[in-house]
């Protein structure tokens, strides 16, 4: 109930009724600020945020807000004190990505001892990163990465198809050469 009192509240309005101690830009100012950060943002999910508070600004409704955005009541309440407690800093993404396994002292070893050869099994890789540095990935897709990394194709670690017959192969390319 309180909420929907709130979002039929005018701007000037929701301005004066809070308290004193919160400092509050002026509804233009925020407008032009929230404009700025929305045209430089890169992400959209930020952007998404900075519009939601500037349509509060502009005196749209929150459940307007809502529908045009497809956002929660509730996500629009949490956007708007963002800002007004941190400004744009508060309308950006937390997450900053999980901490790697490697720290980068670590990383540039595993990366020049993998150029000492010209050609790598993942076994090897896998057990140098699990015997010194008691690291084991869940997904190989981090071993290619390092490989990638060290400037080598994971693709091509073998030098030789395991599985060629050299026989057959001679075959094929006598009947090869018939045509």
């Amino acid at each position: 109930m309180l909420q929907h009192l709130s979002a039929r509240m005018t701007t000037s309005e929701a301005i004066a009724n809070r308290p004193s101690e919160v400092m509050v830009k002026r509804p233009s100012e925020a407008i032009v600020e929230l404009q700025e950060f929305i045209n430089s943002c890169r992400d959209a999910r930020e952007a998404r945020k900075a519009l939601a508070v500037k349509l509060i600004y502009l005196g749209y409704m929150y459940e307007e807000i809502q529908t045009i955005l497809d956002v929660s009541l509730g996500s629009i309440t949490g956007w708007k004190q963002a800002y007004e407690d941190d400004g744009v800093d508060g309308l950006r993404m937390q997450y900053k990505g999980k901490k790697g396994y490697l720290n980068s002292e670590e990383r540039l070893e595993i990366l020049s001892w993998l150029q000492t050869k010209d050609c790598w099994e993942l076994s090897e890789l896998e057990y140098k990163l699990a015997s010194e540095y008691d690291i084991i990935y869940e997904s190989n897709q981090s071993y290619y990465d390092l490989f990638e990394a060290a400037g080598i194709s994971w693709k091509k670690t073998t030098k030789l198809n395991p599985k060629a017959d050299p026989d057959a192969v001679a075959e094929k390319k006598k009947r090869l050469k018939c045509f």
